[in-house]
């Protein structure tokens, strides 16, 4: 899936004949791996490198958020919008994200934070804090 996501945005801005067939191939394929794996994320997903999804069942992404690189997300985690917070989620660079997590709103989870199994995260996260709850509660960590 993530391999198609990559392929898309190489194509996504050339409209030569080839490019045009190659992304309805690409398409079908994200298609394909996302009912396999049982996760909605957009082809069009800003993703920094080397994400991991080791049980990607269940995981939904709206397709506005920006991953960072190197973050890890456990399965049924969501990243999406909410009707009272405006705006989607933004995660930086080396996030660790729990199963069953939610980050709804235009939130910011700074470079090395972790968020916590089953936790709704609705605030910003700074950088290296971790947040676990419902509703989630924020620790700094030293």
């Amino acid at each position: 899936m993530l391999a198609a996501i990559r392929a898309w945005q190489r194509l996504e801005n050339r409209h030569d004949p080839a490019a045009i067939a190659l992304r309805k191939i690409i398409v079908a394929r994200h298609r394909l791996w996302s009912a396999i794996a049982g996760a909605d994320i957009p082809l069009g997903t800003v993703i920094g490198g080397g994400l991991l999804l080791p049980h990607p069942n269940g995981i939904v992404v709206h397709p506005e958020t920006t991953i960072g690189p190197n973050c890890l997300f456990f399965q049924q985690v969501t990243l999406g919008a909410v009707g009272k917070v405006p705006g989607v989620p933004t995660i930086g660079g080396h996030v660790d994200i729990g199963a069953g997590a939610k980050l709804l709103g235009g939130i910011t989870v700074g470079d090395h934070a972790k968020i916590g199994a089953n936790a709704v995260v609705l605030c910003d996260v700074p950088a290296g804090a971790t947040a676990m709850g419902v509703p989630a509660v924020i620790r700094l960590i030293s």
